[in-house]
């Protein structure tokens, strides 16, 4: 029934609504995020459309009687000959078999066997005719994440690397393994962090670069880092990291820090630290992001260097927030950025790869009454999520390396910066979710920043974007697809690893590559997969070939800027790395 006009709100709708997000909430707490009725309507669409599709069913049927002679071909051949030819080799980053024992009767026939019934899974939750892609996306994934599940090498009875350890340390490891399951537990259960990141402390150990905290608000704290050379080139670098993560990944140990490799490059570097959000900033969204860290930063920076012309970074959400900034800049004519660098950043969300699978209507709605409750998106559901889209890698073989053959992971740098995490903010996240990844507002020239839309064709700046080749957060794909929405020269690199060791890739690490090609201003767009196979290969780091891009766009040497500017409002406030980096 319409209202009438003037009339008050009715009462109950605001009780109706807060039940509604109360309860979503609480589903939302047991199933640690997911959405129960999406899972179902995804499921519901793949078997009722199997259902009617006879054709389907006699291939699959078909498929599966082929797969079982095969199995039984190899069975006789193995028999024969321990060195036959497999009847199906695993995916080429599937390591679960790799050890000989399991080229061993019974073995190798439930190895194949388990990896002939993958196959048939994938072939029968996929090109079933009707199911929207989003659902046949989901139940894809839901087979895999229920095969990784019951797999073989989980169990002891079926994982003979597993008995050859029992039988090695006998049966210590199972002893081992239930004390690190007990550890862990306890951790989990006072809040305490993981074992061994006690060993790799902030600004003790990790993050030591030395600098200055030189501005702060209620959202960043700016640090600007001691130079390292005699003379810097007269533009400074911002680092925008992201806040869904802890600033430090750029500032690790002393030989993998990006941060010292630039100061030692001769650049002036200040970096965003972000405050990690409680309940009191549910309200923050994209923009005050974008006032109180990105300009704000850039007003300090500009007042302490004197510098006009400022080198801009963004690594993954806080390169999303750059290139929103930076065509919002120029849209009103501020001329301050000298280049933008994309770091593993979207701008264009129509592919987001696997992490697409959490964003749609009812995951959204169960996130956001989620959200509601508390204020904010904790650490521990995202990092939940980006474990799962790796389901096999980083649950299940940890679960079998940690507590059952009894053999804890040594603790890493990179591993405790990723177990220190963060917060989202309700009113930011939630805008995030539904207007970048599920309705593509930035890259469709939709989204609004002081109510007028952005468009990043507005970008003209030199651009540096990095992918990574194995990124389950940004896919590569995705983040070469700024090439079609600006006309900006961009050189474009694609190196090895993932999200996070992709970028953390310092010189004379082992086995690091990368591909590089530039797109001149104005020049064609070329598809992805052309791209990767026109570009050159490179051995080593990418960070010398970025060093080489900066400095090419850099103007000669000048002393050093003062840390800080005290009679400029920009005082130091504190030593690197601050005080937000250790907020819990």
């Amino acid at each position: 029934m319409l209202r009438a006009h003037g009339s008050l709100p009715d009462p109950l709708e605001g009780l109706a609504d807060t039940l509604d997000r109360a309860a979503t909430a609480a589903i939302a707490q047991t199933t640690s995020g997911l959405s129960p009725a999406t899972m179902a309507l995804a499921f519901s669409d793949w078997a009722l459309h199997l259902s009617r599709s006879p054709g389907k069913q006699m291939l699959l049927g078909a498929k599966a009687w082929r797969k079982c002679l095969r199995l039984a071909d190899y069975a006789l051949r193995s028999a024969r000959d321990s060195g036959a030819g497999l009847a199906i080799e695993p995916l080429p980053q599937d390591r679960r078999f790799a050890d000989p024992a399991w080229a061993t009767l019974p073995f190798n026939l439930i190895s194949q066997a388990f990896l002939l019934n993958q196959q048939w899974w994938h072939a029968a939750t996929t090109g079933v005719a009707g199911v929207t892609k989003h659902h046949e996306d989901m139940v894809s994934f839901g087979a895999r994440q229920w095969l990784d599940m019951v797999a073989p090498t989980n169990f002891l009875a079926t994982n003979p690397v597993l008995q050859r350890r029992i039988r090695e340390t006998g049966g210590q490891c199972l002893v081992d393994g239930w004390r690190n399951l007990l550890d862990d537990l306890e951790r989990l259960v006072r809040g305490l962090p993981p074992a061994g990141t006690d060993a790799f402390r902030v600004g003790e150990d990790i993050a030591v670069t030395e600098g200055k905290v030189v501005y702060r608000n209620r959202l960043m704290e700016l640090v600007q880092y001691a130079p390292a050379t005699d003379t810097v080139r007269p533009e400074p670098v911002l680092i925008v990291p992201a806040w869904i993560m802890k600033y430090y990944i750029l500032d690790l140990s002393p030989g993998n820090s990006l941060v010292r490799w630039l100061t030692g490059q001769g650049f002036t570097v200040f970096m965003i630290s972000w405050h990690n959000p409680g309940s009191e900033e549910r309200d923050l969204d994209m923009d005050d992001y974008r006032r109180l860290g990105l300009m704000s930063a850039l007003d300090a920076i500009g007042a302490i260097t004197g510098s006009s012309s400022i080198h801009a970074a963004g690594y993954c959400l806080g390169g999303t927030l750059l290139a929103i900034t930076a065509a919002a800049m120029a849209r009103d004519g501020d001329d301050r950025l000298a280049s933008l660098t994309l770091f593993a950043a979207q701008t264009e969300f129509c592919e987001p790869g696997e992490l697409g699978l959490f964003i749609d209507e009812g995951q959204l709605s169960l996130l956001d009454s989620m959200m509601w409750s508390r204020g904010y998106l904790d650490s521990a559901q995202m990092g939940g999520a980006f474990q799962i889209l790796r389901s096999n890698d980083l649950v299940w073989s940890r679960v079998l390396a940690t507590y059952l053959m009894g053999e804890r992971e040594p603790m890493s740098d990179l591993m405790a910066w990723n177990a220190d995490g963060t917060r989202m903010p309700y009113a930011m996240h939630s805008q995030y979710l539904r207007r970048l990844f599920l309705e593509d507002d930035l890259a469709e020239g939709r989204f609004a920043v002081e109510g007028e839309p952005i468009s990043l064709s507005a970008l003209q700046k030199p651009m540096f974007v990095v992918g990574t080749e194995r990124d389950h957060v940004a896919p590569w794909r995705s983040v070469y697809k700024i090439h079609r929405l600006t006309g900006a020269p961009i050189d474009f690199v694609l190196t090895s690893g993932g999200h996070n060791a992709g970028i953390v890739s310092e010189a004379g690490h082992a086995r690091r590559s990368y591909r590089l090609l530039r797109r001149e201003a104005g020049g064609t767009a070329l598809d992805a997969d052309e791209w990767q196979a026109r570009a050159a290969v490179h051995e080593g780091s990418w960070w010398a070939a970025w060093g080489d891009w900066l400095a090419g766009l850099s103007g000669n040497a000048v002393p050093p800027p003062p840390m800080g500017a005290k009679d400029k409002g920009y005082a130091p406030i504190a030593d690197a790395p601050g005080s937000y980096v250790r907020e819990c």
